[in-house]
This record gives C-alpha cells, structure tokens and sequence, in this order.
C-alpha cells in the first residue's frame, strides 16, 4: 500500500489576476509563483496597491465580481480550486480553508450576539444543534477569552478591538483549517494586544500545525511570525527567501529601501529624516519595458531599464534583479535634517484637573480623572497606551468636542479655553485642529481636493476670489501635492495621497496647536516615513506643536519631544522621549515597550501583562495598575494610590516601586 502524495498548503502556479476597469483588463498580479508548505507561515509584504490582498482573495476564490484569474492556476491541498464546482467550492471553505480580516469590527456581524455569529461556523459543518453552546464555549476559550460565557451574550461593539480580532479568530480556526490567511490582523491594535494576538496565533499554529499566509505592512510583525517572506513590488514577486535572510541581507533594492524606511532607534526628527523610496508605484495595467522597479532604483541602468531581470534562485533565495550583489550599494540617502522647530519653553497648552465622565449618575463612568498636562510651542508631545486608556477622549476634550466635567481647566495660548467649540473665540477655534486616522471617513468623497481645501480657507480664513486660489495652491505644495491633484477626489488617490489632503486642511487655518490621531498606522513604510517627514518639516517651518496619538513606539519615538503614558484615564508617566525609552520608567511603560515587535525578534524581557483593563465604571482602588501589575506590592498598590517621583527634570511617574527597582526598557 502506497502512502498518498504529500501536498502543499497553497501554491500560486504563474499566477495572474487581473480587474475589468471599464471594458478593459487591468492585470494586477502577473506570473506569481510561490508555495507555502502545510504547517509553515509565509509572509507577504509590498506597500500599498502591490496586489497582496489581490493575493489574499484569490486564494480563497474570493475575488469581487470584476476580478478574474487569466493566468497559471492556485492549488490548495493539490486542489486546483479554479475547477471547483460551486459545492466543492463551499466544502472546501468550510473545512480547509479560513480568513481574518484586518478590521474585526466589520467583519462581524453589528445585529448578532457573539455566541450566535460562531454558533454559525459550528452549523454549516454540520455539528448537532445541542452541541453547539459547548463548542462555542470551547472555542472561545482556545483564544484565550477569560469569561467565554459572558463574551458569548455581548454584541460586537461591546468588545475591545483586540477581543473582536480573538474572536474572528475563533471562527476561523473553528473547524481546523489547513490554510489560514490573515489580512493585516494586527493593524490598529496597541501594542500588549497586538503581541497578546500573534502569540495565540503562533500558539494556535503549533498546535492545529495550520500552514498561514500573512500579509502585513508591518516588517517587524512579519519578521516576528514568519518562516518565509516573499516581497510583491506592482504585482510581481520580486524577492523570496528565509526571514533571516530577507531582513539581514535583502537582494533586491525594494526590499532594502522598506527597510531604510523603518524609523530607528536613536533617530530622532531633529537628527535626520527618514529614507524614503522616491517615485510611485506604475498604475495596474501599465506596460513598462525592463525592470518594473527601474524608475525607482538606485542601481538602474541601460539593461534595467531595457531588460526585464529572471527571477533567480540560489541557494534557496530568489530575487528578480540584475544586480542582486551590489544592494549594498544603495546608501540611505536621506535629505539633511530640518532645522529643529523652536521651542520657547513656555506652554501653549495647559490641561489641569481634566475629568471626563460619561453615563447617568448610578452608572458613571469615570474616563478620565485629574489629567495634567503641558505643551509647550514648537514640541511634540506623544500619547501612549492601550486602547480605552483615555487618549482620544483627551484629544476630543482639547478640541471641544466633548465638554470635560466641572472642575476641568483648559488654558490656550494664556487665556482661558472653553469646554466646547461654541463657547470658543473664532481664533481659539482655527487655532487647534486635528488629523484624523482614517482619511477616508474625514474627507468628503463627492468634493474634489480643491473644493475642500478652499471651503477650509473660505470658512476658517475668509478669503475669497485669487487670494483663496492662492492659498489653496500654497496648502497643497507645502504637502508636496501638485495641481493635477487639485481635481481629483478622494477615490482617485493613495492612502497616503488623502493623509496628506487632510494634513493640508488641517494647515488651512494656520493652526498652533495639531492633534495627529494615529495618522500612519493604516500605512505602509514608505508611505509613513514620508508622512512623518512631513510632519518634522511642517513643524519646522510653521512652528506648529503636535499633541501625538499612535500605538507605534517606533513612530512616537521619531516624531516625539515628550511623551505621557495613561492607563484608565490617568497619566502613570511623562518625561523627554529617551528618558521614558531608555528608562528607569512604570512598569505599565515597560509592559508596552517590550511587547512592541521588533526586527530582531521577540523581547526576551518581556513583560506579560495578565487580565484586561478594568471597567471605568469600576474603577480599583489604591494603584489603577495594580490588577494587571506583575510587580504589585500586596497590600500596599491595592490600596493606596502612588505619589508622583520626579526621576529628572521633566520626568516624573506615579508609582509605590523606588527608582532604583524600577527597570530599563529593550530597545524598541
């Protein structure tokens, strides 16, 4: 008796996908060749527009209805499943095959409560109704959900985004899959879920022994999770090879330019910019002659641009460039640094005694409590924590879109600052503005760019005719926009072309005072590091100050001057940005320091925060952290709530631990 043939998990033969635009294909993935064997992870990265996701649907046979495979065919399990029939098809996705999503909250059903939505999974394979609870319950417990019961009763917007994200995993892991692709499951997660996240995936994958596709814009994440990373550049691979291999010695110039554009540590906005890959992707379908990468390299010539190069293996790597030797060659060659904006050491922005609550009287919830903070003109100050620390409700109190309780004291600029908007001065209004995470729900989809530049200048400014023209043309090349850009509208342009239309209107009124809301984390390497570019030369010119809201440490530690900590309402810590991330620092600061990923891999020092954060309608007595420190003192931080220690000037944290306890972080 022979032993049947061993398969892969997925295998992309010669690949092409392409989209019917008006009549027309526009091929979008062209001749993408790679394997990913039964029980190993391979990553996928390329910036925004490669094809990853493309990559991703097609695997599943999930591509929209303008989408085709016109080229070489995908095996799953040695299935080919473009010959599927439509039940094969279903068989196969409800026992082999599963997704997550990059946004759980949208993946999920808003109408259904959990225990039902992942009773369904358990249904469509035939499980008998009286086993479902049990199953539902079993599962949920598998990605580590503490009180499977009452998370069963709740809706989805009654979870955290890391808790959602855990049970769209639940779902798809639910009926064992021999492929699990994940979409960016990660992005938009602070950074003790996001480890919490990829350690159940790695936990869950040694133990189903699941093969896994992962696409991410994060290089560290990849680089933590995968055996394996091929890199697409316009819909071609364009590297393959070992982790290791790729992030010590990439061999195509793509791949070593994403990686200059990864903020460092030690390099601050004051001491130089960030590399950048010049130029723009090619548009899907466009017919370019030799090296589809040609226009962007450092390295090209005559035969790059005349020759398109194999794509070559050698000692189990493979790259598609002439020159795969010579990458060492290509020198990070970022621009001088700014000048460093000046600041006058005096506060533009003073917050004292903020509380915020929310809820009636006998369910009060407490989101903020006694916040103090300062920022002084031409700084940037960064905030940190988890998801439902408080920071965006802090931000939403600055601007006056939420009125903090009685007692809070808001100063602008010397004088007093109303809770809201209405009961603002008309230059406290323009003075402060924000950039918001998402570009694509801030901006007006039917109004073209110049049309929202201009209404901002009419309205907030009050200039009219050519002197509002003027303006507009002005905003838009200060964020490198030319005027073609001018007529298009939101749908037409990049994710990182829409941060910086509304980067720009956020300028229009010449404000002293940004609010930056996570304005990078939905994009990639070379998209951020020319936003925060940006950013640094904004500051720099205008004097503007920045208050920072983002879960990437490397981009906090980049862009910012300062930096607080909160934790349920509270600032635990706020210093100069080195001190806090080189230490001695809270413990809360060293939990979300070394779960941050890295290049090199997993902290070994990590620390593992236990539980979730405690409801603000409940609030612990004594420490704030005290539930979910590992290094709680009984009967002390359960107690008695910690005084403030100065550490240095200008750094200063609330806790019972004496400094010379406290630790020092790992490099982030």
């Amino acid at each position: 008796m022979t032993d049947a043939p061993a398969f892969d998990a997925l295998t992309f033969e010669n690949l092409g996908v392409a989209y019917r635009v008006k009549g027309q294909l526009r091929q979008v993935l062209d001749g993408v060749s790679l394997t990913v064997a039964k029980g190993e992870a391979y990553g996928l990265v390329g910036e925004s527009g490669c094809g990853k996701s493309t990559a991703a649907f097609a695997a599943l046979r999930y591509l929209p209805r303008n989408g085709l495979v016109n080229k070489g065919r995908i095996l799953i399990d040695g299935q080919d499943i473009g010959q599927l029939s439509g039940p094969d098809l279903r068989k196969l996705r409800q026992f082999s095959v599963s997704m997550v999503y990059q946004d759980p909250g949208r993946a999920l059903n808003p109408s259904l409560p959990i225990g039902a939505q992942v009773a369904e999974v358990f249904e469509l394979a035939g499980v008998p109704r009286a086993e479902w609870p049990a199953r539902v319950h079993d599962i949920l417990a598998k990605v580590q959900i503490s009180d499977p019961g009452l998370v069963m009763q709740r809706y989805p917007h009654q979870l955290s985004g890391g808790m959602q994200q855990r049970v769209a995993i639940a779902m798809a892991i639910a009926s064992n899959p021999t492929l699990l692709v994940l979409d960016e499951p990660t992005t938009g997660l602070d950074a003790t879920v996001e480890a919490e996240v990829l350690d159940l995936i790695q936990h869950l994958r040694r133990e189903l022994s699941t093969a896994i596709l992962f696409i991410s814009h994060n290089l560290a994440v990849i680089a933590r999770m995968c055996d394996r990373v091929g890199v697409l550049y316009a819909g071609r691979l364009v590297e393959e090879a070992r982790t290791d291999q790729i992030f010590a010695s990439p061999r195509h110039p793509y791949t070593a330019g994403l990686l200059r554009c990864l903020p460092q540590a030690g390099r601050s906005k004051d001491k130089a910019m960030l590399a950048t890959i010049p130029g723009f992707l090619p548009s899907p379908g466009s017919k370019i002659t030799g090296c589809i990468f040609a226009p962007r390299c450092g390295l090209a010539d005559e035969t790059c641009r005349s020759q398109d190069p194999a794509f070559t293996r050698v000692d189990g790597r493979a790259s598609k460039c002439h020159y795969p030797d010579r990458i060492a060659e290509i020198e990070a060659k970022a621009e001088a640094p700014f000048m460093a904006a000046q600041q006058s050491g005096a506060a533009i922005l003073e917050v004292e005694g903020l509380a915020k609550s929310f809820g009636k009287p006998s369910q009060r919830q407490r989101v903020l409590r006694d916040v103090d903070l300062s920022l002084r003109a031409g700084e940037t100050l960064g905030l940190v924590g988890e998801s439902g620390s408080g920071k965006t409700t802090l931000a939403r109190c600055i601007l006056g879109l939420l009125t903090p309780d009685e007692g809070s004291q808001l100063r602008f600029d010397g004088q007093s600052l109303a809770g809201t908007t209405a009961k603002r001065s008309r230059d406290q209004v323009k003075s402060i503005q924000i950039v918001f995470q998402n570009p694509d729900s801030a901006l007006n989809r039917a109004h073209s760019v110049y049309r929202m530049l201009s209404r901002t200048v009419g309205l907030l400014v009050g200039l009219r005719g050519a002197a509002r023209d003027a303006r507009v043309k002005s905003l838009a090349t200060s964020v490198r926009l030319t005027e073609r850009h001018l007529s298009a509208v939101p749908r037409q342009l990049s994710g990182g072309l829409k941060q910086r239309v509304a980067i720009a209107r956020a300028f229009a009124s010449e404000p002293k005072v940004l609010i930056c809301d996570e304005p990078t984390s939905a994009l990639d390497v070379s998209v951020q590091a020319a936003i925060l570019n940006l950013l640094a030369e904004l500051q720099a010119t205008k004097g503007v100050s920045y208050i920072l809201i983002s879960h990437d440490l490397g981009v906090v530690r980049y862009l910012s001057d300062r930096i607080a900590v909160m934790y349920l309402g509270q600032v635990l810590e706020t210093g100069p940005a080195e001190a806090v991330f080189s230490g001695p620092h809270h413990p809360y600061t060293a939990a979300l320091l070394s779960s941050a990923p890295s290049l090199s891999g997993p902290s070994e020092d990590r620390v593992r925060l236990t539980g979730t954060l405690p409801s603000t309608a409940n609030l612990p007595a004594g420490c704030v952290f005290h539930t979910r420190c590992p290094r709680k003192i009984e009967g002390l931080c359960d107690r008695v709530a910690p005084s403030q220690i100065d550490l240095a000037p200008d750094h200063a944290l609330a806790c019972h631990l004496p400094p010379e306890q406290l630790s020092r972080s790992v490099q982030v």
